[in-house]
């Protein structure tokens, strides 16, 4: 049986920051990102609001923004690496995230199977976003069982790789979770725990598991 790995992006792929923290940074708008962070974290606003008010925050965006924001994020090293072996071993990998999808699809390119963000008119933008397009942390487990039908995959199959409360859900939905560089959300839920700078280092956790049959 395959297995499906999912990864997320904000705080796991990318290190101590967010693809909306990125983008902000090319606009010089990172203390108005700062502010929406922090309301939505506190519980203040919601995520389809939180949606809305960043298409708005970011209105004067370009794709030559957008893809400087996307090469000088502070990725972990060996994503591409890890992805390769994953699909040599025949099994699949994806991301699943609350960033816009204009960013997270990028990721399609460094040989993710699937990437599912949320729901944002393409840059620059001509039309408004939907508020029901933007993902919330439970949804993150509607997409995990798509993909697995997508992919003919069982949900017992399936690992998870997050950082933080966005993940919460989904680490309680599949059987193998590491959290990476994770924050006291997932202490005590994750089957492993990785810090550091290299994806394939935390791989290498489930990757000795898978192995051993346990």
């Amino acid at each position: 049986m395959a297995r499906l790995h999912l990864f997320d992006l904000d705080g796991t792929l990318i290190r101590g920051s967010a693809a909306p923290i990125e983008i902000s940074r090319q606009l010089g708008l990172l203390h108005e990102i700062g502010e929406l962070e922090r309301e939505l974290v506190t519980g203040m606003i919601g995520p389809p609001e939180y949606g809305v008010r960043v298409h708005a925050l970011w209105s004067g965006l370009t794709d030559v923004q957008v893809t400087s924001a996307f090469e000088n994020a502070p990725w972990l090293t060996g994503i591409q690496d890890v992805w390769r072996e994953i699909r040599e071993r025949g099994d699949y990998c994806a991301v699943i995230s609350l960033s816009p999808s204009f960013f997270v699809e990028r990721l399609l390119g460094w040989g993710a199977h699937a990437t599912h963000g949320s729901l944002f008119p393409d840059v620059p933008f001509t039309r408004p976003v939907d508020p029901a397009g933007i993902l919330s942390p439970a949804a993150k487990v509607t997409v995990m069982k798509r993909l697995c039908a997508q992919f003919g995959v069982d949900p017992a199959s399936c690992v998870a790789y997050g950082d933080s409360m966005s993940d919460v859900d989904l680490f309680a939905a599949v059987p193998v979770s590491v959290a990476v560089n994770a924050d006291h959300h997932l202490a005590g839920l994750a089957t492993h725990t990785y810090t550091g700078d290299d994806l394939r280092e935390a791989y290498a956790l489930v990757r000795r598991e898978l192995e051993s049959g346990s």
